[in-house]
């Protein structure tokens, strides 16, 4: 696909580390699949990969974790 940021790129499937953070709390997940813009490194994560990555940072985060780093794993495996 076409990069809608820089306009110039294409994207590629890769890995990407993605922080999500919520106040003073983040949470670090590594090895998520994307879409990655070969021009300016924007990344896409398809709906149901983004829905899961910020579903167990919440949940992390609502456990009382502050900061993490952890590995992604789809829900299916």
């Amino acid at each position: 696909m076409d990069c809608v940021i820089c306009k110039n790129g294409t994207t590629k499937i890769g890995l990407v580390n993605v922080p999500v953070v919520r106040d003073d709390k983040i949470i670090f997940i590594k090895n998520i699949p994307a879409q990655i813009c070969n021009n300016c490194g924007e990344y896409y994560l398809e709906s149901e990969v983004a829905k899961e990555v910020y579903e167990k940072a919440n949940e992390r985060m609502n456990q009382g974790v502050e900061i993490e780093v952890t590995q992604y794993m789809p829900a299916n495996s």
